[in-house]
């Protein structure tokens, strides 16, 4: 197609998109004005706006910090209600990850829209209705987590099957036994998952139905290391990453055609990716803060609100927003070693090139005012030469971040693991 009329097209596609948003956004906003108090008290000075140009411009900024300060004025569950308390039947709360727990509810028509987004999902992802059969390998607790999309999975006539409580060896032949075909978790248990796998010769002369791991919880998802690493460990799967918030719902998903970005579904969010430093929206291919305004989560709406997510902003074929590498890192997890910053998905991508990484923690060691990252690296009992591997491990991180990192190296069984969000990055004073 002539590059021109391919240009225009994405223009037209754009035009409609955010017509669309605009449309949905206002009607919104026409509501929560009235009825909810959180964003009548947030929005008092804001004046009728015209467009989603306009939108941008008067509405200000939300942060979390903003949600945990109005539910310890309004206990337990905060102002930002459109609806009486009565007209909400679902309970969920934060993980905790990045700050204290927020409780969270939703309405039914508000949860039913989220169903919607991740049936969305699972069509783009090739789930088959009646074929598939989904394993949950976790406690989902009031967690927000994967809960839609085991609901939405059985909605479209899906098996599912929950795996809370079991241990991994329980879990490994309960997706042999029933032929699991879709799992959904954490890059991080996916790959634990596999490497318990291949310590037993029973699993792995097993035949596996496995065909997709859908993955979500942790940056991992887009990253090319930690792709590979978790199909290596399960060959012939192919690894669909995801990303959404309690506060949100399910924001973005992988395109299989696509595996180095994010799709937005932007039937559902405004989104937009902010320079942190001036508030003003970045050029395409430049890394911002992900801010999102809800269109379709009415009863708890979130109104241009700073995610923290920092993301490289791109567009699809189509003209679809998209975040290319997925979730790259959080604003607040960024921390300054001897002048340089460093993410902790950029040090996970650095480890993970590595096979003999089974898994890794971060002491973040302060003496002072000083700050130096030493890392405990866990590696199989049959690697011989564990001082070699600590070199190559510290030379790539030293190439990588131009920073020198101490590395030890412990026996297979002595790092903790993780089901759900890994916690890996811990502080030390000395």
């Amino acid at each position: 197609m002539n590059a021109v009329l391919r240009s225009e097209e994405i223009d037209r596609f754009r035009l409609a998109i955010r017509q669309r948003q605009w449309e949905r956004l206002r009607a919104l906003l026409d509501t929560v004005q009235t009825t909810n108090a959180f964003h009548r008290k947030r929005l008092m000075n804001f004046a009728v706006a015209t467009s989603l140009d306009d939108y941008v411009k008067r509405c200000p900024l939300m942060t979390k910090r903003l949600l945990v300060q109005d539910r310890e004025n309004f206990p337990p569950y905060g102002s930002n209600h459109t609806y009486p308390l009565e007209n909400y039947t679902r309970f969920c709360q934060t993980s905790g990850t990045t700050g204290p727990p927020l409780t969270w509810l939703d309405s039914r028509d508000d949860w039913g829209g989220m169903l919607n987004l991740w049936q969305e999902i699972f069509e783009a992802f090739g789930i088959e209705p009646g074929e598939d059969r989904l394993f949950f390998p976790f406690s989902f607790g009031p967690f927000l987590g994967f809960w839609t999309a085991f609901e939405a999975a059985s909605r479209i006539g899906c098996l599912v099957i929950p795996g809370g409580g079991m241990s991994t060896n329980a879990r490994l032949q309960l997706m042999l036994d029933h032929e699991v075909t879709v799992i959904c978790t954490t890059p991080t248990y996916a790959l634990h998952l596999g490497a318990m796998k291949e310590q037993s010769e029973a699993f792995r002369k097993g035949v596996w139905a496995l065909r997709r791991i859908v993955v979500a919880g942790e940056p991992g998802g887009s990253q090319p290391e930690v792709r590979a690493r978790i199909e290596a460990l399960w060959p012939g799967v192919m690894v669909l990453d995801h990303h959404g918030l309690t506060e949100t719902g399910p924001v973005s998903y992988q395109d299989p055609r696509d595996a180095g970005r994010l799709r937005v579904l932007e039937d559902a969010y405004f989104a937009e990716v902010l320079d942190p430093a001036t508030g003003r929206e970045v050029l395409e291919g430049a890394t911002g803060e992900l801010v999102l305004s809800t269109l379709h989560r009415l009863g708890s709406p979130m109104l241009r609100y700073r995610t923290g997510d920092l993301v490289k902003k791109c567009y699809g074929e189509d003209g679809g927003l998209c975040l290319e590498g997925g979730i790259l890192g959080r604003l607040d997890d960024m921390i300054c070693v001897r002048g340089v910053n460093i993410y902790p998905s950029a040090v996970d991508g650095v480890l993970r090139r590595f096979a003999e990484v089974v898994e890794y923690q971060v002491r973040e060691v302060r003496q002072g005012a000083l700050l130096d990252l030493k890392l405990v690296v866990e590696v199989p009992l049959s690697v011989r030469d564990s001082a070699a591997v600590a070199e190559r491990i510290a030379l790539a991180l030293r190439d990588t971040f131009q920073l020198r990192m101490d590395v030890e190296v412990v026996p297979q069984g002595t790092l903790p693991r993780f089901e759900f969000k890994a916690r890996r990055w811990i502080k030390e004073l000395r």
